[in-house]
């Protein structure tokens, strides 16, 4: 099931907490599933997270995760996912990351990035240009914009900038 399409590193994925929850769309590209309903499936059903990644030179890889659990809106959709496999490295749950961290948007920061820094609040969404788990804005930035749009690769010490991107949820 795709939960997550961005298609172009343009700002659609600017959206408020209220529009993350209930998910939104454009024909023929850009979609997120919703938080309530990503957080339903993944709580009710043993899930796992595929994230396919095509860089601007137009190559593709991927990053599996056999355990993929996003909580509830009472957690601020907190994320855990393990079990990382995949020829990129893993960006997503490894613990300086993302991993257990809470959803935050330009409007509901639940991140872990000081205050005050480069104008933007101390918001990695506001920073980035989308909402997703952020900690210190380090690790992958897929929902994010231009040069925001990007994937770690912590093996090589680099930043992939992104074309598209996929999340896929599996049983």
């Amino acid at each position: 099931m795709l939960i997550q399409h961005h298609v172009d590193g343009s700002g659609f994925f600017r959206r408020s907490w209220a529009e993350y929850k209930v998910g939104f769309n454009r024909l023929g590209g850009n979609y997120w599933i919703g938080n309530d309903l990503l957080s339903q499936l993944t709580l009710n059903y043993r899930t796992k997270l595929r994230i396919d990644l095509q860089l601007r030179n137009l190559s593709w890889y991927y990053a599996e995760y056999s355990s993929f659990v996003v909580l509830s809106e009472a957690t601020n959709y907190r994320m855990v996912a393990t079990g990382y496999s995949g020829n990129i490295g893993d960006a997503f749950s490894h613990q300086s990351y993302q991993n257990t961290m809470m959803f935050t948007t330009y409007d509901l920061d639940n991140d872990m990035y000081p205050n005050g820094r480069w104008g933007d609040r101390g918001n990695c969404a506001i920073l980035t240009g989308g909402g997703f788990w952020y900690n210190y804005c380090g690790g992958c930035s897929i929902n994010g914009v231009g040069n925001h749009f990007y994937w770690h690769q912590p093996s090589a010490g680099t930043n992939h900038l992104l074309k598209t991107s996929r999340m896929w949820l599996t049983c």
